[in-house]
């Protein structure tokens, strides 16, 4: 059946699939809440979706540098429940998404919103994975950009139409199967004469593009790994296992985690010791 555009869009509440019930066309709080505070500085909003995996993977590689300013608390946004559209978090990040950051330590608190922005806040905070040098610094800067500007094809593109759209449509699935298929062959490329994403040094580049590429090819996203095939993708498969069997990348990945075995979820982080009583080596699917 042909869709025929409407001359003027109207919003079906119905229509969405599976997160019909959070979207909507509209900024702005549902509902008054204020935003819980800890101990530390660091006050992270969030949820183990890839985009606050990276967040948490990276204040954990800080903490693991013995960076012990990076200690953070983290707080579970359940958005499936609309936590996201609470007064305290709005005012956090206008955008409504996780993650978000609040940094208590200068005169006045710092808020900092978008993954990306906040990956690139924390390693200039503290000066760790990110080059100093100018040119590999912009490197690393290129693809931490290349990762916010191609994800949303692979998440809300290929990840909505493949599994969570309330039908399934061959123009759409192999539309953006393509195009997660590309993005792919441009990582596996790089990675056959790099280490790392950005050159010879593990960087926020790596742990940005990991917590999306890295988990889709270790077959965490979407339920994908057959239909992509993904293990043809060899350089892109060694680099996601190295990065998974970091310590500090099993925890991180644990953090603001409800899905999966119980002994995996940590759904708030306030002190390390908060994953003594966790496995750390059995984590399994993601969602988007």
């Amino acid at each position: 059946m042909t869709y025929t555009p409407p001359k003027v869009w109207t919003w079906d509440q119905e229509n969405g699939g599976q997160f019909a019930s959070i979207n909507r066309p509209i900024a702005g709080a549902t509902h008054d809440k204020d935003l819980p505070v800890g101990k530390h500085p660091l006050q992270l909003y969030s949820l183990a979706t890839p985009n606050g995996v990276k967040v948490t993977v990276m204040l954990e590689e800080l903490l693991a540098q013995g960076v012990n300013e990076a200690e953070y608390d983290a707080w579970l946004i359940n958005i499936g429940d609309g936590d996201q559209f609470g007064s305290g978090f709005v005012d956090v990040n206008p955008n409504s998404k996780i993650p978000a950051l609040m940094d208590r330590s200068g005169d006045a608190p710092q808020r900092v919103f978008e993954s990306g922005a906040i990956l690139l806040y924390l390693a200039e905070k503290f000066g760790h994975f990110l080059p100093k040098d100018h040119g590999a610094r912009t490197e690393c800067l290129s693809w931490l950009f290349w990762q916010m500007g191609s994800a949303p094809y692979l998440g809300g593109g290929f990840g909505h139409f493949y599994a969570y759209a309330p039908e399934k449509f061959e123009y759409p699935i192999n539309r953006f199967a393509m195009e997660t298929k590309r993005q792919l062959d441009v990582l596996d490329r790089q990675l056959a004469d790099h280490p790392f994403i950005a050159g010879a040094d593990y960087t926020i580049a790596d742990m940005a593009i990991w917590a999306w590429y890295g988990q889709l090819v270790l077959g965490r996203q979407y339920g994908a790994a057959d239909f992509l095939d993904v293990a043809s993708y060899k350089n892109v498969m060694a680099w996601a296992q190295k990065i998974d069997a970091r310590p500090a990348v099993k925890r991180g990945r644990m953090v603001n985690r409800t899905f999966g075995e119980p002994e995996t979820q940590l759904h708030e982080r306030h002190d390390a010791s908060d994953f003594d009583t966790r496995t750390q080596d059995k984590i399994g699917d993601t969602p988007s």
